[in-house]
């Protein structure tokens, strides 16, 4: 689990056979969870100067590869007793979105980012998402888009500042959003014969 609040800007060193290389600060272990730009990964080899992570073919599928070029977000996974900030971030990504406007404010930038249907229904104004593991707060949702006003401290300190029109970004929707519908759908889908405590154990056994 993650926070969404990053905690470094690596450099892609080499990106080859699902494997990808990161000239870092931060020293993980072997086996340790990192999110890469919002996507958890395992790490499987450590070097002087950071470290490798591998990419599954189901990520690989969701992702737009072309962007594990230059500078990355990172962010190790939380640590029990930590201090919880952010949101609850999975690392794992829904889907790709697209900056379609970026529009300068009095203390602050608004990014519009369009994103598909069947992930929309799960951004919710004032709520949370993730974008390429930043945790950030929705301000408004649109029939085929959001928005969100980033302050001058994150965009300073986050690839925002590089983003322009057409940047593709990886995206994860609310978790808590995502639970409730499953939850739903299946009570939907069962409710002629209802559902028992089996059922219900059995969603919770999925997330």
């Amino acid at each position: 689990m993650f926070t969404g609040l990053i905690r470094e800007m690596a450099t892609v060193k080499r990106y080859a056979n699902h494997t990808l290389t990161l000239r870092a600060d931060y020293r993980p272990a072997i086996g340790d969870s990192v999110a890469v730009n919002g996507v958890c990964l395992t790490v499987t080899a450590l070097h002087p100067d950071g470290f490798d992570v591998e990419l599954a073919d189901e990520t690989r599928a969701v992702i737009d590869e072309s962007r594990l070029s230059g500078r990355v977000h990172i962010e190790p996974a939380m640590q029990m007793g930590e201090r919880f900030e952010g949101h609850i971030v999975q690392g794992h990504v829904d889907c790709m979105g697209e900056i379609i406007a970026i529009t300068p404010r009095t203390n602050g930038t608004d990014y519009r980012i369009r994103i598909p249907e069947h992930c929309l229904a799960y951004v919710i104004p004032k709520g949370s998402i993730t974008v390429d593991g930043v945790s950030l707060t929705v301000n408004e949702v649109g029939d085929e888009d959001f928005r969100l006003t980033i302050i001058p401290h994150t965009i300073q300190n986050t690839l925002f500042q590089e983003y322009k029109v057409g940047t593709r970004v990886n995206i994860e929707t609310d978790f808590f959003a995502r639970y409730i519908e499953h939850i739903l759908r299946q009570r939907e889908k069962h409710k002629k014969k209802g559902l028992g405590w089996d059922d219900i154990d059995a969603m919770n056994m999925s997330f």
